[in-house]
C-alpha cells in the first residue's frame, strides 16, 4: 500500500515538474519547434555527412549547422528585408487612400456583364450598400494587417535574432547527440515498444512530409505567381507572391485567393488580356502545382484526406500562429494514428501492431 502511494506521488510530481519546465518553455517554443522541424528534415543528410567523417559528430554538427544557415536563414532573411520595403509602400498607399478598396470594388461590379449583376442583386452582393461596406472594409483590414505583420519582421529584429540563436544552439546539439536524445525518449515513454515505435515514426513521417511538401509546394506556387506577376508589371510582385506562397499551405483555396481577384481587378479596369493571361496562368500552372505536388508530397506519406488537412492546417493557424501550419496536421495524423493502433489493438490484442498505421 505504501509503495503504491509512494509511486503516485512520484507520477504526480513527474507530471508536476514536467508541465512547470513546459511553461518555462512557452516564450521560446517556436524555435524549439522549428530547431526540432529542421534536426528532423536535415536528420539523413547529416547520417551521409557522418559516414564521410566518422567519429566527429561535432565537426559534423557545424557543417550542419553552416548548410542550414545558408540553405534556410540567409535566403529567409533576404526574401523578409525585400518583403518590408515592398510592404511598407503598400501601407503607405493604404493609410494616403491611393489604394482605395471601395472605388476597386465598384470598377470589379461596373465591369461585370448585366445578368451577372441581376445574380448577385438577388443575393444583395452588388448593391452599394452594408455588403459593399462589407467586403471593403475587410480588405481594407486584411490588407493592412498583411502590412503590418511584414513590418513587423523589421521591428522585432532583436527577438528574430535571439529566436534564431536559441534554435540553432538548440539544433547543434539535436545533430550531435540526437540518437541519444531519441533513445532516451524512447525509454522514457510508457507504452508498449510496438505502439511507441509506430507512434513515433508516424511523428517523423508527418513531420517530413508536411514540412516537405507543404513548403515545397507553397515555395513553387508563390515563385510562379510573383512571377506571372512582375511579367505582368503588377505592383509589388514580391509581396503578392509571398502573400501566395503563404495561403499556399492551405490546401485547395490557396493562392487563388491572391491572384483570381487580382485578376477579376485587371478584367474590371480594362486590362483584359493581363486579366485573361492571369487567370488562364493561375489555373493551368499555379493551381496544377497544388493539385499534382501536393497529394504526392503530402498525402502520400501522410495518408490524410485533403479536408483533414485543410481543415487542421487553418486551425493550427489559429491557435498557434504561422507555426500552426506544422502543429495542426502533426496534431491531426497523431490522432489518427493513435485510434487506428487503439482499434488494431483491440482486434488483435495478441498480435502485433502493424507498421503501415
Amino acid at each position: 500500500m505504501r509503495g503504491s502511494i509512494e509511486d503516485k506521488a512520484f507520477l504526480i510530481l513527474i507530471v508536476v515538474v514536467s508541465l512547470a519546465f513546459g511553461w518555462i518553455l512557452t516564450s521560446f517554443y517556436g524555435a524549439i519547434l522549428w530547431g526540432v522541424v529542421i534536426a528532423i528534415m536535415f536528420a539523413p543528410l547529416y547520417r551521409r555527412l557522418l559516414l564521410r567523417i566518422p567519429q566527429r559528430p561535432t565537426l559534423a554538427a557545424v557543417v550542419m549547422i553552416v548548410l542550414v544557415v545558408m540553405i534556410v536563414i540567409l535566403p529567409l532573411i533576404m526574401i523578409a528585408a525585400s518583403l518590408t520595403q515592398q510592404a511598407t509602400v503598400v501601407f503607405g498607399k493604404v493609410q494616403s487612400g491611393e489604394l482605395n478598396f471601395v472605388r476597386l470594388f465598384q470598377q470589379i461590379l461596373d465591369a461585370l456583364p448585366q445578368w451577372v449583376t441581376i445574380v448577385l442583386d438577388r443575393f444583395g452582393i452588388a448593391s452599394l450598400g452594408g455588403m459593399q461596406e462589407k467586403i471593403s472594409a475587410g480588405l481594407i483590414k486584411g490588407s493592412q494587417q498583411i502590412a503590418s505583420q511584414a513590418l513587423n519582421i523589421g521591428q522585432s529584429t532583436l527577438e528574430f535574432v535571439v529566436n534564431v540563436a536559441i534554435m540553432l544552439y538548440l539544433l547543434f546539439f539535436l545533430f550531435r547527440d540526437g540518437n541519444a536524445l531519441s533513445r532516451r525518449i524512447k525509454d522514457a515513454i510508457p507504452l508498449r515498444v510496438e505502439l511507441r515505435d509506430a507512434l513515433l515514426e508516424k511523428f517523423t513521417v508527418v513531420i517530413r512530409a508536411t514540412v516537405k511538401g507543404s513548403l515545397l509546394v507553397a515555395m513553387a506556387q508563390g515563385a510562379l505567381g510573383g512571377l506571372i506577376f512582375w511579367v505582368l508589371g503588377i505592383h509589388a510582385a514580391l509581396l503578392w507572391a509571398v502573400l501566395m506562397a503563404f495561403l499556399s499551405l492551405l490546401p485547395a483555396v490557396g493562392a487563388g485567393l491572391v491572384w483570381m481577384p487580382v485578376a477579376l481587378y485587371l478584367l474590371a479596369t480594362g486590362s483584359f488580356l493581363h486579366g485573361v493571361i492571369l487567370i488562364a496562368y493561375g489555373f493551368l500552372v499555379i493551381g496544377l502545382v497544388d493539385n499534382l505536388l501536393r497529394p504526392i508530397l503530402v498525402g502520400k506519406d501522410t495518408k490524410l484526406p485533403d479536408y483533414v488537412v485543410l481543415i487542421s492546417t487553418l486551425g493550427g493557424i489559429e491557435a498557434f500562429g504561422l507555426n500552426g501550419f506544422v502543429i495542426g496536421p502533426v496534431i491531426a495524423a497523431m490522432f489518427i494514428a493513435v485510434w487506428d493502433i487503439f482499434s488494431i489493438s483491440r482486434k488483435n490484442q495478441a498480435g502485433p501492431v502493424s507498421a503501415n498505421i
